[in-house]
């Protein structure tokens, strides 16, 4: 079985004034099916830039991003399009819900872009409402529920489309550190029973910990790509 995410010598440049800036410099990595992975680095590392990229947000500059063996780079939009709606589910800091629309509503909305029946969305909405221990409150707004229901939520509507990969960009960021313990061990129980590949971006380790891999990043550059326990540190 090829791997969900193979990066093969990935760069990336930006434009500036002054000139092109490297952000990426010939990232190589393969993530399988099933894998759980934290990426860390410092501001400016190029966390963002490669969350981009996997998310097929950006292409690269120079290499290859294969997504469950399909090289992106080669991709035009109207496909990389149908990647980030049906293969990616995303989960961000801010949870982005639309606060008059209730939360099976919410967590059904990328099934409309999919052409999906009515009936079919929100039993979809109501069933992953209820993994994540919401059930009771499909017809609730966002505005009547605390921080991390308002996460679940998000990791409900990033797994309604049932996807192979979920990304998600510092999701404990806004929660306290209880609530954010909560949000963690979700997502393991949703890597663990569903085998959903994960991948997420995090500056705390008490957060990459709950990972089975840290994919470290400097300056561009891979600096570390192990197991979380075995990693101390990147020299300066």
């Amino acid at each position: 079985m090829p791997p969900v995410i193979q990066l093969d010598a990935l760069t990336k440049d930006y434009l500036t004034d002054a000139g092109a800036v490297a952000v990426l410099k010939g990232i190589s990595l393969k993530v399988a099916k099933g894998e759980f992975v934290a990426v860390m680095g410092p501001s400016g590392s190029g966390k963002s830039t490669l969350m981009n990229i996997l998310g097929c947000l950006d292409i690269p500059c120079g290499g290859h991003y294969l997504l469950n063996a399909t090289d992106i780079g080669t991709l035009p939009e109207p496909e990389l399009a149908r990647l980030r709606g049906q293969v990616i589910g995303f989960v961000f800091q801010g949870f982005n819900l639309l606060p008059r629309m209730s939360l099976g509503n919410n967590v059904a909305l990328p099934l409309v872009y999919q052409r999906i029946g009515k009936a079919e969305r929100l039993a979809r909405a109501t069933d992953l409402l209820g993994q994540v221990g919401l059930g009771h409150l499909v017809a609730s707004l966002p505005t009547r529920i605390s921080g991390g229901q308002q996460q679940r939520v998000a990791i409900a509507r990033a797994l309604v489309t049932r996807p192979s990969l979920i990304l998600a960009d510092e999701p404990t960021g806004n929660l306290d550190s209880h609530t954010g313990r909560e949000i963690m061990e979700l997502f393991q129980r949703i890597n663990r029973d569903q085998h959903i590949t994960i991948v997420l971006v995090t500056h705390d380790m008490s957060v990459a910990r709950y990972a089975q891999r840290l994919v470290y990043l400097k300056d561009g550059l891979l600096a570390y790509d192990g197991a979380v326990a075995d990693f101390h540190g990147v020299e300066a």
